[in-house]
């Protein structure tokens, strides 16, 4: 693998992001777009990128605007929301990938809430295939019993509170979620909140963008994830109507060990169990969505959408 590469990516509403290219030797075979968990920060997903530049793929992590090393300024000056989050910066990391590498497969890796804006990124249907690992519809009360008790007073009082005296959230100093732009939590509030989520909170024209999603699926769950339990992972996939999906909930003790929760799967000590035996082969064919065999088509060729 080459050295990682940190580099800014400007994004459509004139702002830039930070991002973070592991590229192998000759450039890559296709693209792994490594989309985050709410206020999870870039280096986390690092060890798989490397992982996965090592077997041959030109992977990128990055911080959504106002997280991370992608914070200009003040916390409590930042105007973005999650929205944008998905329009302007995963569009732009989209965008980025392609450029880089070219008509070959993208394949998206989106951690929790990674895997629930994909329908709000406008050029979505660049993405050959995505993969949902530890995701879920995130209302409340369909949270792990534990969780559903801290969500309550999380989104009925300390929130409230919080933006109304700060303008933004002060997560790390609560060891709760992150540091956050108040435009971000004030909007996943409201989703929260709402029985069927975003697709609930934003309306029909929601509804209408996870519809229209027909990129293949395949949703990583875990038994004992302590946010997402299988009532909110079957509610985020049942939004996605038109996609083709695969389905796979994972118990810790199928892989040999004692815990894998909401963030293990991203952890080295995967490598050869979780990484090698269950997303690898997920990153190795994908069912060519109708825009790609109508390019391919165009070209005179034919795209068998394997690698």
């Amino acid at each position: 693998m080459i050295a990682p590469q940190s580099q800014s990516v400007a994004t459509g509403d004139g702002r830039a992001i930070t991002a973070t290219f592991y590229a192998p030797p000759g450039g890559g075979k296709s693209c792994v777009l490594l989309v985050g968990a709410m206020g999870v920060t870039q280096d986390y997903y690092g060890a798989l990128a490397k992982w996965l530049a090592d077997k041959g793929f030109l992977a990128v992590t990055f911080d959504y605007y106002g997280m991370g090393s992608s914070l200009r300024g003040k916390l409590r000056d930042i105007d973005v929301d999650i929205l944008q989050w998905a329009r302007a910066d995963c569009s732009a990391m989209i965008e980025a990938l392609c450029a880089r590498l070219p008509d070959t497969p993208l394949y998206w890796i989106g951690h929790s809430l990674g895997a629930q804006i994909l329908p709000f990124t406008p050029n979505w249907t660049k993405v050959s295939k995505a993969i949902f690992i530890a995701s879920g519809s995130g209302y409340w009360r369909e949270h792990p019993a534990p969780l559903r008790r801290r969500a309550r007073v999380l989104w009925f009082v300390i929130v409230p509170v919080l933006l109304g005296l700060l303008g933004y959230f002060p997560g790390r100093r609560l060891r709760m979620i992150g540091d956050l732009p108040g435009g971000v939590m004030r909007q996943w509030r409201r989703w929260c909140i709402d029985p069927q989520y975003a697709f609930g909170a934003e309306g029909p024209w929601a509804q209408e963008r996870y519809a229209a999603v027909s990129t293949e699926l395949t949703s990583i769950s875990f038994t004992d994830d302590e946010f997402m339990s299988a009532r909110n992972t079957q509610s985020l996939e049942s939004f996605y109507v038109h996609a083709a999906k695969s389905i796979k909930r994972v118990a810790p003790e199928e892989v040999g060990v004692a815990r894998i929760g909401h963030f293990g799967f991203f952890r080295e000590q995967f490598r050869d169990s979780l990484w090698q035996t269950m997303l690898l082969p997920e990153l190795m064919t994908y069912r060519p969505a109708g825009n790609e065999l109508a390019m391919a088509a165009a070209r005179g060729g034919v795209l068998r959408g394997s690698l």
